[in-house]
């Protein structure tokens, strides 16, 4: 959703958009319905990569750690989300020098980046990989505790439906607990992102605001009051619910028919037999 970014970085004192409606509104009728997925070709690029690394290295890291309590699922997805910033961070910085770039003109006359690929070229040529890494730490900061509340709030969810893959409405009570576990983990983090975000619209049009994240802090509350580190929130959340409700539903029954004795136990997408004294205890892990 192209008006994301565009709420959090706006000018307090200039204000283009009232809120989330209204910013959807002013971008279809200034820009078109094209305005509204400006840099959608960042996270279309990095989506696969980044879900192929969270959901593998959560898996991994639940297998090493070898229990599967909720403190071990929020470690693991912990791990995976610090992991998945090498390829999140540019990619959203593509994604927002996109989405900034021709802000309420239909047919932008300065058009400075082609697409995301040549915009993060274009970073690179004139900053280096520090230029294309702009807003990591934060990235990080997002990301750790964010993928580490997504992780534990979907095995506590589906555990507490107590969805079997007999019962009828698995496949609802899945995307219930996927959409969920997704408004937790936005929850969780909000505020950093739109440091994050205002870190990397920081420098378009040549004028640098913030000289790092905690006067980006400064500036905003002093400025804005609280309610800054709330803008765009609404429209998060309303993109949060299908797309994570989709996104875990999807491999948690693709993992559940691709096992290998072809059974499906519970609604857990993966499962280990780990050997205790004097008992052998069937554990499940997530993913």
């Amino acid at each position: 959703m192209g008006n994301l970014v565009r709420l959090q970085v706006q000018n307090v004192n200039k204000p283009m958009y009232r809120g989330t409606y209204h910013c959807f509104q002013s971008i279809v009728r200034q820009e078109s319905m094209f305005g509204l997925y400006k840099g959608i070709g960042s996270p279309m690029m990095g989506l696969t990569f980044i879900n192929a690394i969270v959901f593998g290295v959560q898996g991994n890291a639940m297998r090493m750690l070898g229990r599967d309590t909720p403190l071990n699922q929020f470690l693991a997805g912990a791990a995976a989300g610090t992991i998945q910033c090498i390829i999140c961070c540019p990619m959203e910085l593509a994604k927002t020098r996109m989405q900034m770039q021709g802000t309420g003109e239909k047919k932008s006359s300065k058009k400075m980046y082609k697409n995301s690929l040549d915009c993060l070229i274009r970073i690179y040529n004139k900053e280096g990989i520090r230029g294309i890494n702009r807003g990591m730490l934060t990235t990080v900061i997002r990301e750790t505790p964010g993928f580490g509340v997504y992780f534990l709030s979907y095995d506590v969810l589906t555990r507490s439906l107590g969805c079997e893959p007999d019962d009828l409405y698995i496949i609802p009570k899945l995307l219930f607990a996927g959409g969920m576990s997704g408004i937790a983990s936005w929850l969780s983090t909000y505020p950093v992102d739109v440091i994050k975000s205002r870190l990397q619209a920081d420098g378009v049009g040549g004028v640098n605001k913030y000289n790092g994240i905690m006067d980006c802090v400064n500036q905003s509350w002093q400025k804005e009051g609280w309610r800054v580190f709330t803008r765009g929130l609404t429209s998060t959340l309303l993109r949060a619910f299908p797309v994570n409700a989709t996104t875990f539903a999807t491999v948690t029954l693709f993992l559940m028919y691709m096992r290998d004795d072809g059974s499906m136990n519970d609604c857990e997408p993966a499962h280990q037999l780990v050997q205790e004294p004097q008992q052998t205890q069937l554990q499940t892990t997530s993913l």
